[in-house]
């Protein structure tokens, strides 16, 4: 097991630094005249990226100092989202470089060589000094550096490779900027059949994934909180994935989690990373900081119950999730939501009858085409979805796991309208 996993780890770092000796090919061999200033920064730019990024990994999976994971952590886990928009645009500039040279020379046609004249007789003997006429001296060929002017191979790499960078650092950018900005609020109405008149209406928030960590921190925690607040729920849900480190690091930047407001107050049930985190010692924070646990619980509330598990992850900790402990002996005429991190849980809730099930995970891809991936192994990746009489609601999530940047799947925190049919 141990040969395969070493085997399986050489062969994504060689396949790893190809990609990345391809980049540099295209963005800085092929667009330079030889070795100089600009050659070299780019070398370093496509050599310590890569470094940085598993430097970052390396840090926050060992559990290095948190100042040490902070530090490498920007500029690690923005080379990572950096480098597959690099990648994904370089692809794109293959296809089109065939077309721009071509383009380019039917602008610039080469000009044809001038006819040589025709030999003169030579005389015998000397030639007078007067009549001896100089040898024309050829021109530099087109591109020749001696020109000043880049060849028409040098001009289409530079463009289709400034291209490549643009797009990739513009994408990076505003994908960066989107998450920094802090969640936008969706709303969706959700009927239940077996929901009263009287809870018509009744407002949950919903956020899952906001992974404060070396990146993430307090300033973005205290934007999701006042974002949640605005919407004045009736209830909120955390479902999971709060956090990528341990109390003692990022305690200070889930603080403001106390001033989260609802009148029937906040929930919380653990996502996989709580599990790399310190499960036990989260459940506590959070706690003390005034949200609810529910592990493989359920509360009765005037109008429906409560119910939440434990995430699959917490089955190698013995602290898995148990729908049994959760939902069993309860009144089947009431309407029962379910907190469950992970979409994958959704079929337990239909054997147990649930209404509705919200959860979280999937980040709806958070970097395209991370969608595909997230499609493959989850039921659902975002949105409201059916499964036999159970309802499935799968949140973005207000943050983000190693890059701080979505493409194609902007964060949010949903604010579910539970809908009577009895209204």
């Amino acid at each position: 097991m141990v040969v395969v996993f070493v085997l399986v780890a050489l062969a994504v770092l060689a396949a790893f630094a190809a990609l990345h000796w391809f980049a540099w090919r295209r963005l800085v061999r092929d667009t330079t005249r030889g070795p100089g200033p600009a050659r070299r920064l780019g070398t370093v730019v496509l050599v310590a990226g890569p470094l940085l990024m598993v430097a970052a990994l390396v840090a926050e999976r060992a559990g290095a100092p948190f100042w040490l994971q902070r530090v490498l952590g920007w500029p690690g886990f923005l080379w990572m989202a950096l480098s597959l928009y690099l990648l994904l645009a370089l692809a794109a500039g293959e296809l089109v470089r065939p077309l721009v040279r071509r383009l380019v020379e039917r602008r610039a046609p080469v000009a044809e060589p001038a006819p040589s004249p025709l030999p003169l007789p030579v005389a015998a003997g000397p030639v007078p000094a007067e009549e001896r006429t100089a040898e024309p001296v050829p021109e530099a060929p087109a591109g020749d550096p001696g020109t000043g002017h880049p060849s028409r191979r040098l001009f289409v790499s530079r463009a289709v490779g400034g291209a490549v960078a643009a797009a990739a650092v513009g994408t990076v950018g505003y994908g960066t900027y989107g998450v920094l900005r802090g969640p936008a609020v969706k709303r969706v109405t959700v009927p239940l059949a077996r929901l009263p008149r009287a809870a018509h209406g009744f407002r949950i928030a919903v956020v899952s994934d906001i992974h404060l960590g070396p990146v993430l921190g307090r300033g973005f925690a205290q934007r999701v909180v006042d974002t949640i607040n605005s919407t004045q729920p009736d209830l909120i849900a955390v479902v999971g994935d709060l956090v990528d480190g341990s109390v003692k690091d990022l305690g200070p930047a889930a603080a403001p989690l106390s001033q989260l407001r609802a009148r029937h107050g906040s929930f919380f049930v653990t996502g996989n990373h709580e599990y790399f985190s310190g499960a036990e010692q989260w459940v506590e924070e959070v706690r003390r900081l005034g949200l609810r646990p529910l592990e493989n619980a359920r509360t009765e509330l005037p109008a429906f119950d409560l119910a939440g598990v434990n995430d699959l992850a917490g089955e190698s900790e013995g602290e898995g999730p148990d729908f049994a402990k959760a939902l069993g002996d309860r009144d089947p005429a009431r309407a029962v939501v379910l907190l469950a991190h992970q979409p994958l849980q959704i079929h337990e809730a239909v054997e147990h009858r649930v209404d509705l099930q919200l959860s979280g995970h999937t980040h709806g891809g958070q970097l395209w085409p991370g969608n595909l991936v997230a499609a493959a192994a989850n039921p659902t990746v975002a949105g409201l979805d059916r499964y036999g009489d159970t309802q499935l609601y799968v949140s973005r999530g207000a943050g983000a796991w190693g890059p701080p940047t979505r493409v194609g799947a902007p964060s949010d925190i949903t604010v579910i309208e539970l809908a009577s049919r009895r209204a």
